[in-house]
């Protein structure tokens, strides 16, 4: 179990927009908002580099959770090693603890830990960015309701660490949701 948590997050501090810029001889952490993520990678790299970015940090996520479901553990430790995976692309040891926002890790732990609980995320993923218009707040208000599901349904209690991620990742995008609603509320007023 231990050595099932320590490797999660050392899965997790595979970036994969770090390769990707070194592959294209760019740093994308001295590049605008110098996130190692497939938002930052896209924006200055093409979309191309958004792609391969998005997969590659999803795709960790859902490695983590196949090896814990491989081993038969218990979904509460599965989650843990899904926390730990978002964790370890958040705060990569070997990059001064500096990597990327989360999104597309989470997307790969919860697609594969409960495809069920993924879908009702999804759903109100797509209601919200029809209502709101809004891919980023549209997505973390998703987050939001998957973690408020977790926490309200005795089903899915066994997700209480990838909550505790999605908080993580929430603090991680403060300064995404405060632009985004701040630009919002300024189109209101014109």
């Amino acid at each position: 179990m231990y050595l099932y948590w320590i490797i999660s997050y050392f899965i997790g501090t595979f970036l994969t927009a770090w390769w990707v810029g070194k592959w294209k001889k760019t740093d994308l952490r001295s590049i605008r908002s110098g996130n190692l993520g497939a938002r930052n990678a896209g924006a200055v790299l093409g979309k191309s580099a958004f792609f391969v970015t998005f997969l590659g940090d999803a795709l960790k996520g859902i490695l983590v959770m196949y090896i814990g479901f491989y081993y038969n553990f218990s979904l509460a430790i599965i989650a843990t090693g899904g926390l730990l995976v978002i964790l370890g692309h958040l705060y990569p040891f070997w990059l001064k603890f500096k990597g990327g926002k989360g999104i597309a890790t989470f997307i790969g732990v919860a697609l594969v830990y409960n495809p069920m609980l993924f879908g009702i995320l999804a759903v109100f993923f797509v209601v919200l960015l029809v209502m709101i218009r809004s891919a980023t707040l549209s997505m973390l208000l998703a987050f939001l309701s998957y973690a408020f599901i977790c926490w309200i349904n005795s089903a899915f209690y066994s997700a209480w660490p990838i909550s505790v991620a999605i908080i993580v990742i929430l603090v991680r995008h403060r300064n995404d949701l405060a632009e985004s609603w701040h630009a919002r509320w300024w189109k209101k007023q014109s």
